[in-house]
């Protein structure tokens, strides 16, 4: 081959397969990162947008704040006589709402990460493929320890005084925390399949809301109608509350906590896998 002048084109020289091996180093690769330490660091990526947003703490905050005082006020009086003598009753369930209202941010912010295309490039490490995920949910569950924090405080100012102790506080808000973090699957599921961060919002929404007020968190279900009993009885946020009740007041019974365990772990049996092969399936 020539050019227009007749001329042969040089030819470029062979490469220095040496000085391309120093060039790169030759240094040992390193280690990837195991399961448990890639879901802590995303788990702590997840605790620095509260750094960079401290907006974000609203939810944990304010929020619970607003529904307690406000459902503790409004019903208080009229079901309980007092607002004292109704929160012995309400507060935990406030504090199974407050938690569970806030899960949905988990997969909004997930959402946001595949609108900005953060998600591909996480996709792109060589990490454990669920550590993302997991990691997410994880971090989150500091914000929700953080809400149970401020509801308990409240509840504590506004006169509620749990019959178990310290031990059955701990142990209502660990049941609380292992179920929202399987909860959050679904968010997690909703977020890989929608298209923007408001249309996840706008679903949570619609599945919260009848979880949690077609349940025993404001009522006796004893007073409800038969056909509505009914329903609240298969609700499992119904199961969460009894339980959490239970045990902050100590008298939870054995059955209810497995029952709510039993919720937790089908949660993450049908979403982790279906969450797992949407993720992997992504274009």
């Amino acid at each position: 081959m020539t050019t227009l002048d007749g001329t042969r084109p040089a030819v470029p020289a062979a490469p220095d397969t040496a000085a391309v091996l120093a060039a790169l180093g030759s240094g040992e690769r390193p280690r990837p990162q195991g399961p448990l330490a890639a879901s802590t660091t995303f788990g702590w990526r997840t605790l620095l947008r509260i750094k960079h947003v401290p907006e974000q703490l609203f939810d944990v905050t304010v929020f619970p704040v607003m529904l307690t005082l406000i459902f503790a006020y409004l019903f208080g009086g009229a079901l309980a006589g007092s607002v004292e003598a109704y929160v012995q009753f309400f507060l935990p369930g406030i504090l199974v709402q407050s938690i569970l209202m806030i899960t949905m941010y988990t997969g909004v912010a997930l959402n946001t990460d595949i609108e900005k295309g953060v998600l591909d490039r996480i996709r792109s490490l060589p990490v454990w493929r669920p550590s993302a995920l997991v990691g997410a949910l994880l971090g989150d569950v500091v914000r929700f320890v953080l809400a149970s924090a401020v509801v308990l405080c409240l509840g504590l100012v506004l006169g509620f005084r749990p019959g178990g102790g310290l031990s059955g506080v701990l142990a209502a808000v660990g049941l609380l925390l292992v179920f929202a973090f399987a909860l959050g699957w679904i968010w997690t599921y909703l977020a890989l399949r929608l298209r923007t961060p408001q249309a996840v919002m706008g679903w949570s929404m619609m599945v919260l809301m009848p979880l949690t007020f077609g349940s025993n968190i404001f009522v006796d279900p004893a007073t409800m109608p038969g056909w509505l009993q009914a329903v609240v009885a298969v609700n499992p946020v119904s199961s969460l509350v009894t339980a959490v009740r239970g045990l902050v007041h100590g008298e939870a019974a054995g059955s209810d906590v497995l029952l709510v365990l039993g919720w937790a772990v089908a949660l993450v049996a049908v979403l982790g896998p279906l969450t797992m092969r949407r993720y992997g399936n992504r274009a």
